[in-house]
């Protein structure tokens, strides 16, 4: 009878050893804020073996992956990412937007209150995200036993991944040097979260000046320190090494996202989620999403030909190095997948470009809005009608009715004035697109990032090299062009082939293609497809 017993023992665990779905322990998200494609090949000579080569060496490598849609902001690219869907589906059509009126920031929500944190900062959720994540389908897929947590020094880099079941999102709050949370996922921080904030790590850390991984005048890719393309930190009187970030404890904690430390502090709150939240410990595979934002922080304040870039992704390599022995050690090698990828791109530096005799510069946001006003007050006396933000014109369709002007002579009066412009390049009515000669891939790219209640009905396409929103110094992103639009794609691990391609994918195809390693059903708003070459 013992026998027969333990015959029986050993077959039902066979059969359910048999019939269980194989997949990795733990999925790691990485995304790393305003990561150019080309950073991979531009500093690869100083990178480690252990960081960005050994994903691009051991993993797969899709060379040719870009963005689909515009504006090519964090928020619509975080959530891009991770819902395989286009601003139009999932409805986060930017950093901010305007809706009925109102200035909406993509993860706002009044309706829950901070947990270690600020009311500034801590009033957030994933409530404005239309569409459901990869996360959120694993959550799904196995009855919510898997775990997920998202991590960023930015809370859109953090929540938006994470999804609408995540079991917590943290982000940095500048106000105390803290991570912390909203209601939205819990009522207190979880002991180990107020234990590492207790350590003051970002005090520790802002006690270090930045200064350079190796000597100064062996950074060859860069322009000399000294410069007019670069933005001075707060309170420095030039943009030059070394940073003395010390000053900042007190005055302004956030100031740790401007340097290489941000995204150090990012690594050691995920290797510390990892350990105390025992993530790839259970029977069910677990995500963690993690967002590095000081390179976006940095990038825009000394633009990609500053010493400070190059600086940051060496040791963003050795970064990546730690967090790849960690995850090794902690979940095993071969027992977790990762992919690493960027949100946008980053454009050069205007000055920086035409003192190369290439073509580009800023565009006045403010000029536009008083031009735009000016016009239509003396054509139709009427003010407050539009707005121009996002590369959009937003139109005050509610007062355009009231004020009994015909829609379609203020979109000429509107199309006319921005095409007398020397930096615009071409102007979209987005609800009359049909008989416009406007090449496929950006009329695509249109379609796919306006979102009919949150986008601004007229987009205006500028010239490349031209961009909006910052001054002489420093950068920015939102166009459609390859520095804004073409990003890494690494993928490395279980169930991962060794390789590369040069074929064309796109920032949508990461989520279904995480979707059929883990054998579970693509985000319900998912556009994108399989990168089958990427599979074993």
């Amino acid at each position: 009878m013992k026998k027969l017993f333990a015959f029986s023992l050993l077959f039902f665990s066979s059969f359910l050893t048999f019939g269980q779905v194989e997949r990795p322990k733990l999925v790691v998200g990485i995304v790393l804020d305003q990561m150019r494609w080309d950073y991979l090949y531009r500093y690869a000579e100083r990178f480690g073996n252990d960081g960005f080569k050994r994903l691009m060496n051991d993993g797969f490598n899709c060379q040719q992956t870009y963005i689909n849609y515009l504006p090519t902001y964090t928020a619509p690219g975080h959530a891009t990412i991770y819902t395989g869907s286009v601003p139009a589906l999932h409805g986060i059509a930017a950093n901010d937007w305007i809706e009925n009126e109102t200035k909406m920031y993509c993860t706002e929500d009044n309706a829950v209150s901070p947990v270690g944190g600020s009311e500034k900062a801590g009033k957030m959720s994933p409530k404005n995200l239309l569409a459901t994540t990869i996360t959120d389908e694993l959550k799904l897929a196995t009855n919510f036993k898997s775990k997920v947590i998202g991590i960023s020094v930015k809370d859109r880099g953090s929540i938006l991944p994470g999804g609408h079941t995540a079991d917590a999102a943290y982000w940095f709050d500048a106000s105390n040097g803290h991570f912390i949370s909203s209601t939205f996922y819990m009522e207190s921080l979880p002991s180990w979260v107020q234990q590492f904030n207790k350590r003051n790590i970002t005090d520790s850390l802002l006690k270090i000046d930045w200064t350079t991984l190796f000597p100064i005048d062996s950074y060859m890719q860069s322009t000399a320190d000294n410069n007019r393309y670069e933005g001075n930190l707060k309170g420095a009187a030039t943009p030059t090494f070394p940073h003395k970030l010390n000053q900042y404890i007190e005055k302004d904690k956030g100031m740790i996202r401007t340097t290489p430390w941000g995204n150090t502090i990012t690594r050691m709150i995920a290797e510390s989620a990892i350990k105390e939240e025992r993530l790839g410990k259970g029977l069910f595979t677990d995500f963690l999403a993690v967002s590095f934002s000081a390179t976006d922080y940095i990038g825009h304040y000394f633009a990609p030909n500053s010493i400070e870039v190059e600086d940051c992704y060496l040791r963003m390599d050795k970064e990546l190095a730690a967090f790849l022995n960690f995850l090794d050690k902690e979940i095993g090698k071969g027992e977790y997948t990762v992919f690493l990828t960027a949100d946008h791109g980053g454009a050069h530096n205007v000055g920086f470009l035409e003192d190369h005799k290439i073509p580009g510069k800023t565009i006045n946001a403010k000029q536009i809005n008083k031009g735009l006003s000016q016009i239509i007050k003396s054509t139709y006396g009427v003010d407050s009608l539009v707005r121009f933000t996002n590369y959009q014109i937003y139109l005050n369709n509610e007062k355009i009715k009231k004020s009994k002007i015909n829609r379609n002579e203020i979109v000429q009066l509107i199309n006319d004035f921005l095409m007398d412009r020397d930096d615009v390049e071409m102007v979209m009515d987005m609800n009359n697109l049909n008989g416009t000669s406007i090449p496929s891939v950006l009329k695509e790219m249109s379609i796919n990032g306006y979102n009919h209640k949150r986008s601004g009905e007229i987009l205006v396409i500028f010239k490349p090299g031209y961009y909006s929103g910052y001054g002489q110094t420093g950068t920015t992103h939102g166009s459609w062009n390859p520095y804004d639009t073409h990003i890494p794609l690494l993928f490395y691990g279980w169930g991962v082939k060794k390789g590369s391609s040069f074929k064309t994918y796109y920032m949508t195809d990461i989520a279904p293609t995480i979707a059929a390693l883990l054998h579970i059903q693509v985000p319900n708003a998912c556009i994108g497809n399989v990168i089958e070459e990427v599979l074993k």
